[in-house]
């Protein structure tokens, strides 16, 4: 287990995937957020949970504590923060070998303050990682934005396209994305982050079904043209367009491409 300071007097723990608003109400009680890291989080992979909270974060990887007894799991807890007086968790929170350990046993095994966050709920539905992603798959953006508090958000490496967008089409970034679960095939309203700068985009993730079929990640900046970019490129999904879909022709993409960049200026208030 990682000690961040040795003075450290409470933590929020658990997986963390989403960093969504039931997360956020854990982490607002605490000093440190200690991650169950289960290498599942398609949301917020690994580190990538620090960028939406001001709190130190710390990892534990479950695959080197899943044997663990509960009182293991709390000495060690005891052991590497020895000043801690408090630990908040969520209601549903489980720790310890075959899943063990809940809040009542850890008020029973820890004696400091122990906080249990019960259910969040946004519209009457419980707020869950596994809900955000389920609305991802149906394309029901708003719903996932919602339970996350923020415009859901990925990241990845710009890589060449096809060209096709530039002689063609519209220009587009094209992006190599991984570890991410993406929203369902389609046309979206966002933003896109290059060098610190947000620009309202048309974003599209999908195979090209009118070209040559590949998956790509892609986002047009609207009215404005970019040079090749290199690095890292952040992209949020504000609104869901339209589905993916096959045109028959490249003239008749294009027409809906600039269909699809009015909707997404009306939308995004340009």
């Amino acid at each position: 287990m990682s000690r961040i300071e040795n003075d450290i007097r409470s933590l929020a723990i658990g997986s963390f995937d989403g960093m969504h608003v039931a997360h956020r109400e854990l982490i607002a009680l605490a000093e440190l957020v200690l991650v169950i890291e289960h290498g599942r989080g398609t949301l917020t992979p690994g580190f990538k949970r620090s960028w939406y909270t001001d709190r130190p974060c710390a990892f534990l990887l479950l695959e080197r504590i899943r044997g663990w007894s509960p009182q293991v799991f709390t000495d060690r807890l005891r052991r590497d923060y020895p000043h801690l007086e408090k630990i908040v968790v969520g209601y549903d929170f489980r720790f310890g070998r075959n899943k063990e350990g809940t809040p009542e046993l850890l008020e029973r095994l820890f004696d400091g303050e122990v906080v249990v966050v019960g259910e969040v709920t946004v519209g009457g539905v419980s707020v869950h990682a596994r809900t955000i992603r389920e609305f991802l798959r149906r394309g029901e953006l708003a719903a996932a934005n919602r339970m996350l508090g923020r415009a859901y958000r990925i990241d990845g490496e710009a890589i060449r396209g096809q060209g096709i967008g530039g002689r063609e089409l519209v220009p587009t970034i094209n992006l190599d994305v991984r570890g991410y679960q993406l929203p369902t095939e389609g046309v979206y309203a966002g933003r896109t982050r290059l060098d610190g700068t947000w620009y309202p985009s048309v974003v599209f993730l999908g195979n090209r079904v009118t070209t040559q079929g590949g998956f790509a990640v892609e986002t047009h900046l609207i009215g404005r043209k970019v040079d090749e970019v290199q690095g890292r490129v952040f992209i949020e999904f504000l609104d869901y367009l339209r589905p993916n879909r096959r045109f028959d022709s490249l003239e008749a993409l294009r027409r809906q491409i600039d269909i699809d960049i009015a909707a997404a200026s009306k939308r995004l208030g340009l």
